[in-house]
């Protein structure tokens, strides 16, 4: 009984606790062993396998650069596959609109945390700047996330500013910091132990800390939540048609828990349930700008088999015409029961989806290999592509 509480409370706290620390598990360096399913129209690329002395790459974001290129960058890690080992942040670049990628990387941001910097979101802003979000990792009582930015395009970067003055251990995921038409940035956080209380909690606290000034200072939002006999993680946000932001959350209660704010992040009703079912695992919600509708990334558990239940697998692509209220045109993009697809990135280039998202074997480390997966909108809305 004592063997499999453990591991039920590590399957609820991940990513926060890897696979790596689970009993008998291992995290290597060998090519993963889950099977890609072929997809006709979607086209694939496992561009960061691990490797000697990198045993996990995972959770970047893209940014399209004015040149033409895409720039995505991402958590390398070189010290171990958990979410403690070392690690710093790398780039690679696309000129074919994310078709193939540069071989090597470029060092973005140096392992300037006691355990690493991990978890990338890049904005571009207003002001034309590029904004670079990563969480920077000092121990269990300290994990803040930082903003530099970029005006001469991801050649150079500011120092950084930290986004949250208090300590604490705070989750940012990857891909979730978000600019509203009014200009606010808002980032979306998990707070899951304070420097008082030295044991991570994995109820998190969620709340969102914004700017109005370009990311010079920052402030909390007025509501926070912790369930009381729930558990909230890994929020995301996306502003809707009618000016409000509507919230996301991962939890172990079946579906996505959504919140709702009318005044740009401040103040928010309470996380309630909702049709989005899902294992414990993040979603990521974006609007389509050639469509004005939503797409959704996550792992559809609706009706799922028992070789996929309770696992980050399959993993799903559906939009939305009414803001959220229900959702359509659901395709799978992978479903292999040992896969582990998770921690999406998602950006429009051209008239194409891009995604990169973790996708590794869980047997082997599912966090340890990055894909690219790239589909028209064509196929997306199940429109015949034009001939070329």
């Amino acid at each position: 009984m004592r063997i499999r509480k453990f591991l039920s409370d590590c399957f609820l706290l991940a990513p926060f606790l890897s696979v790596a620390f689970l009993p008998g598990a291992t995290v290597t360096a060998q090519e993963p062993v889950y099977q890609v399913l072929q997809v006709q129209g979607v086209e694939k690329n496992r561009l960061l396998p691990p490797g000697p002395k990198n045993p996990r790459n995972s959770e970047g974001d893209f940014i399209l650069l004015k040149d033409g290129r895409i720039m995505f960058i991402y958590s390398h890690f070189t010290g171990g596959g958990s979410d403690h080992a070392a690690g710093h942040l790398a780039a690679r670049f696309s000129s074919d609109q994310g078709r193939t990628w540069t071989k090597k990387d470029i060092i973005v941001v140096e392992r300037e945390g006691k355990f690493n910097v991990m978890s990338v979101s890049l904005l571009r802003l207003q002001s034309g700047e590029i904004a670079l979000f990563y969480c920077r990792k000092n121990s269990i009582a300290d994990c803040r996330p930082q903003m530099r930015l970029s005006t001469d395009e991801g050649k150079s970067w500011s120092e950084p500013v930290s986004c949250i003055e208090k300590l604490g251990y705070n989750v940012l995921n990857n891909d979730r910091a978000l600019q509203l038409k009014s200009g606010r940035i808002i980032l979306p956080v998990a707070l899951h132990n304070s420097p008082s209380v030295n044991k991570f909690n994995g109820r998190g606290i969620i709340s969102c800390h914004f700017s109005d000034d370009n990311g010079k200072s920052w402030r909390q939002s007025k509501t926070s939540q912790q369930g009381d006999k729930l558990t909230f993680q890994e929020p995301g946000v996306v502003e809707l048609k009618d000016g409000r932001v509507m919230m996301f959350c991962r939890t172990p209660h079946g579906s996505q828990y959504l919140s709702y704010s009318d005044d740009q992040g401040d103040t928010w009703s309470q996380l309630k349930p909702s049709k989005i079912i899902s294992p414990v695992s993040p979603a990521t919600i974006e609007r389509i700008p050639q469509t004005g509708d939503l797409i959704m990334i996550w792992n559809n558990h609706e009706n799922v088999d028992a070789a996929h239940k309770g696992k980050r697998t399959p993993y799903n692509v559906a939009i939305s015409r009414d803001e959220g209220k229900s959702w359509e045109h659901t395709k799978t993009l992978e479903d292999d029961p040992n896969g582990w697809y998770c921690y999406t990135a998602l950006s429009f280039v051209g008239d194409h989806v891009l995604l990169s998202h973790c996708a590794g074997d869980r047997r082997t480390g599912g966090l340890n290999l990055t894909q690219m997966t790239r589909f028209s909108l064509d196929w997306l809305y199940d429109k015949e592509a034009p001939k070329e």
